[in-house]
């Protein structure tokens, strides 16, 4: 009777600690997860707010609303006017080892486009952006852009389906079209600004709307 009280006894001891151990584990991943996020934006001038004034374009507008519904996460905006895949492949690195993101959202393509830069290697470059983020442990938001219907049929298609087919390879989620509602609208001229390419600050809360379905998702 003794052996066997000294035995439960034991196991009470065992069972009690593996509790305390996985109360103070459960306790240390609340405390981790409770660190704000950082949120990176790398793109061009429809994320550089070109031609607004500062607060009009969709990532400070996204900051604020990440404020307003009490998210503890800050906003790096590291787009560029004119950037490319290949200028924001280059730039990626010394922002990733600055910032320390936690998550990092990609909108580059357009003026690949504009320059009618190899379709392949827009789709390298922005695979190699997405795994360098990936490597240091951030969450990627892969941001499409689609280009008007005068590029021709056999381009429009493959550059939208190149997006899908970054996002498909890296596994991270898409937003197929910034500019949806915008630049697909039936009438978009009062949408963008007069050189007919940059969404004027009306456009932003649309822009952001399409963004931040998939980016709540993954913060």
């Amino acid at each position: 009777m003794k052996a066997l009280r000294m035995g439960q006894d034991r196991r009470h001891f065992i069972a009690a600690a593996l509790a305390a151990g996985f109360a103070g584990f459960s306790h240390a991943q609340t405390k981790a997860s409770g660190k704000p996020s950082v949120i990176l934006v790398v793109g061009d001038s429809l994320s550089a707010e070109y031609g607004l004034k500062r607060g009009e374009g969709w990532v400070p507008l996204m900051e604020k609303r990440i404020e307003q519904q009490k998210i503890a996460a800050t906003v790096v905006n590291g787009s560029i006017s004119g950037d490319t895949s290949s200028g924001g492949r280059s730039r990626l690195p010394a922002l990733l080892a600055k910032h320390k993101p936690t998550h990092v959202v990609l909108e580059l393509g357009a003026n690949d486009a504009l320059r009618g830069l190899p379709i392949n290697a827009t789709e390298d470059n922005l695979v190699a952006m997405v795994r360098a983020a990936q490597a240091t442990g951030a969450k990627v938001l892969l941001v499409g852009i689609q280009v008007p219907p005068n590029y021709g049929t056999d381009y429009t298609r493959r550059f939208a389906a190149m997006f899908k087919t970054v996002a498909e390879k890296t596994q991270v989620p898409l937003v197929p079209f910034l500019l949806e509602g915008v630049a697909d609208a039936a009438d978009p001229a009062p949408l963008f600004q007069a050189d007919r390419i940059h969404p004027n600050a009306t456009a932003q809360p649309r822009m952001l709307d399409n963004v931040w379905p998939q980016l709540r998702k993954i913060l």
